[in-house]
């Protein structure tokens, strides 16, 4: 299977987790391409799985992230393909349950009926501009060893 993780940043936390995604994911064997948000041109119905994630911004996703998923998600070529979304937020957010870019992510991608194959990961930050709160990488890794396990099973 070969996926892409797309990702929007501002202050490099959501970077350091698409990364992360990545690398675990090329280091159980799944062929994975990584790229910023604003550097994809077309996104080819080639890839068998998708994976995107953003800051959450003022309740939201990212305008960019927003506007990848409007223009660049041909429902044609991506009806039924699995796809993971993830955003990095602020603790105190989290903690009270407050909106995020990832449930939003979600709906939209499922709008376009793509198939959510995990729920969705919320990282936490310190403060407005980070950094990543202790233990959110290792938190990271595991959230993509449990989407390998399920990407091999579609794949077989």
């Amino acid at each position: 299977m070969k996926g892409v993780v797309i990702y929007d940043t501002t202050y490099g936390n959501t970077k350091k987790i698409a990364e992360t995604i990545t690398d675990t994911l090329k280091e159980s064997g799944l062929k994975v391409d990584i790229s910023h948000v604003k550097d994809i041109k077309e996104l080819s119905g080639d890839y068998d799985f998708l994976i995107l994630g953003s800051p959450t911004k003022i309740g939201t996703m990212s305008w960019a992230v927003r506007g990848f998923i409007g223009k660049k998600i041909k429902s044609e070529e991506w009806a039924n393909k699995p796809f993971a979304a993830f955003d990095t937020e602020m603790e105190s957010v989290v903690k009270k349950g407050g909106r995020s870019a990832t449930k939003k992510i979600s709906k939209k991608l499922k709008d376009q009926g793509l198939k959510q194959l995990q729920p969705e990961l919320k990282v936490m930050v310190l403060g407005m501009k980070g950094p990543l709160k202790d233990g959110e990488i290792e938190k990271a890794k595991e959230y993509a060893k449990s989407l390998v396990s399920e990407l091999k099973g579609i794949g077989k």
